[in-house]
């Protein structure tokens, strides 16, 4: 009995078919999860600086997926500015981690300006657990100098009085601005609704401030402070620690039962 002969062109047919079906659901799972080359945003920003000269700095994003099903916006990834120092060749670059704190930063620029050759960034924590993680500042800023390696966190009276206006865009721009060249006057355009601590540093403590104090295990879980201060004595609310997986370090009870007793002196 004769075997059947092979038709090499079918086989080859065949072949490119499996190879093509294996590389579009690759691409399609790119995309699905947001890795898409397409999920990213890159633009430039005219940056006036206090003494009035400007520079340019570019901006990325590398974007992730939708955080909710009717979200217009995805979620930022990493973002990342970068800029020449005037009169120098020396690029400096910063970068938000859009990851919850501790892995992340998740601080969202509003100033970026330059005093004597050294580069200094004003910030605001993006959400309730960026502000607890940078120590619940009043008024409610974190603030960086640029040591010529790295960014260091400086205190508010070691900020340069002379730096006050917010001369980036804080926040998004709008979709027809993330592309090309931004210009001065479109910045102020983009902030004029801003909130007045996010248009200029004030430097008075805010009166009330919407996040609630939140604590953490330092293992990423966060929690609201009532879930400790609510409880009716110490041991309970060591009993809470436990079950949260809180360890002796992060565990707020001694700190919120001695408050509550020199309280009631």
């Amino acid at each position: 009995m004769t075997e059947k002969p092979v038709d090499e062109r079918a086989w080859v047919v065949k072949h490119k078919r499996f190879l093509f079906s294996v590389v579009l659901v690759f691409l399609l799972s790119l995309f699905l999860s947001g890795c898409f080359l397409g999920h990213s945003a890159w633009w430039k920003e005219e940056v006036l600086l206090h003494d009035g000269q400007t520079i340019i700095v570019d901006r990325s994003q590398k974007l992730g997926g939708y955080p909710y099903v009717a979200s217009t916006e995805r979620t930022i990834l990493e973002e990342k500015w970068q800029f020449v120092i005037p009169g120098t060749k020396e690029k400096v670059t910063w970068i938000k981690d859009g990851r919850f704190p501790p892995q992340g930063t998740m601080l969202t620029m509003i100033l970026l300006d330059i005093l004597n050759g050294v580069p200094y960034i004003a910030t605001v924590p993006s959400v309730c657990i960026s502000y607890n993680y940078w120590g619940r500042p009043n008024p409610p800023y974190v603030f960086f100098k640029y040591d010529g390696k790295t960014w260091q966190r400086i205190k508010l009276e070691e900020f340069p009085a002379e730096l006050t206006e917010s001369n980036v865009i804080v926040g998004r721009p709008d979709y027809q601005n993330r592309t090309g060249t931004i210009p001065i006057a479109r910045i102020k355009q983009d902030n004029r609704y801003l909130e007045a601590h996010l248009k200029k540093i004030i430097r008075q403590p805010v009166k009330s401030m919407d996040c609630e104090e939140m604590v953490t295990n330092g293992k990423g879980t966060w929690l609201g402070i009532d879930w400790f201060s609510s409880e009716p004595s110490y041991e309970a609310c060591v009993k809470v620690c436990s079950e949260q997986w809180f360890s002796k370090d992060y565990c707020p009870c001694d700190r919120l039962f001695n408050t509550k007793i020199q309280g009631g002196k």
